[in-house]
């Protein structure tokens, strides 16, 4: 009876750790579960450079990296042979974007347009995540500033502070796919100076682009500018529209570029005209200005 009685005791012990072993391995696969859905996975690559074409993107150089930046437009196609179709005339721009932290960028340019100086901090909000869809967007805010310094005859009172502009976007863009991605910028521009008292220091547009990859390492950029009517009425302005083709080559990004803007400073191609600058070209006449933007990362901090 004893004996019967033990093993009895054996077998419900043993049943007991059998289902005490269960119930541990199913709560390691629950707190599994639990924390793999409680990690974000954030899309990466929304776009393979830190411009569409001449807007800005919310992507940013990583923590400690360098990004060298070099943007070429030439002249108008509609110039001539006389001008070689615009390739006789050229605007440079050469920018610095550096990395503070992987979601902060400040950066710096110099264009030969106007002789103009710029600097800007991009800091990255919001993330899109992956899998888990908890925010569909990638969020980046963009604050410029921009000084151009050529001499014009007559204007001598124009001091620095006339020839600065103001620039804040809010940069909003969605990975749809691997091939597919759209970012819309609400813009606000604040300009010292203006062409005439009938314009508005303050002036509100919105710059739309996209991304649509056509091979593994290929893809067609589009960017358009509209600037609504009747804050500028001393002139007409052509909005901004601009075409890109994208190229990628192991460390940089070699884009060529057809445009009706000739400067790719946000404070002149949304709203040429308004501080000096000439208005934008017209697709329609043939005022189109062909170049390329060159982009190549240096990473100056080690990786950990």
């Amino acid at each position: 009876m004893n004996i019967k009685r033990i093993i009895l005791f054996v077998l419900i012990a043993f049943s007991l750790s059998r289902s005490l072993a269960q119930d541990s391995t199913l709560l390691n696969m629950l707190n599994d579960s639990m924390y793999t859905h409680a990690s974000k996975s954030y899309v990466t690559g929304t776009f393979k450079a830190t411009h569409i074409v001449n807007a800005q993107t919310v992507e940013a150089p990583a923590s400690g990296a360098l990004n060298f930046v070099i943007q070429h437009r030439f002249g108008q196609l509609n110039s001539g042979a006389y001008n070689f179709f615009g390739l006789d005339n050229a605007n440079l721009r050469l920018g610095l974007d550096y990395g503070i932290t992987d979601r902060l960028t400040v950066g710096i340019g110099r264009s030969s347009y106007l002789k103009t100086f710029d600097g800007y901090l991009k800091y990255k909000l919001l993330r899109q995540t992956d899998a888990s869809n908890q925010m569909p967007f990638t969020m980046s805010i963009l604050g410029t500033i921009s000084n151009y310094t050529q001499h014009e005859p007559g204007k001598d009172y124009l001091t620095a502070a006339y020839r600065t502009v103001y620039v804040t976007q809010l940069l909003i863009a969605r990975k749809f796919s691997s091939a597919l991605s759209i970012q819309v910028a609400p813009t606000y521009l604040h300009y010292n100076s203006v062409a005439a008292t009938d314009d508005k220091n303050d002036l509100f547009a919105l710059s739309m682009g996209g991304r649509l990859k056509i091979t593994r390492r290929m893809s067609i950029n589009a960017e358009y500018d509209y600037l609504p009517k009747n804050q500028v009425k001393s002139m007409s302005i052509n909005n901004s529209f601009s075409l890109g083709w994208d190229i990628e080559t192991g460390g940089h990004v070699f884009q060529l570029v057809f445009s009706n803007s000739q400067s790719m400073v946000e404070s002149q191609y949304i709203a040429q005209g308004v501080s000096g600058s000439p208005s934008t070209g017209s697709w329609g006449k043939g005022d189109i200005y062909f170049g390329f933007n060159i982009s190549r990362i240096f990473n100056l901090k080690k990786k950990k």
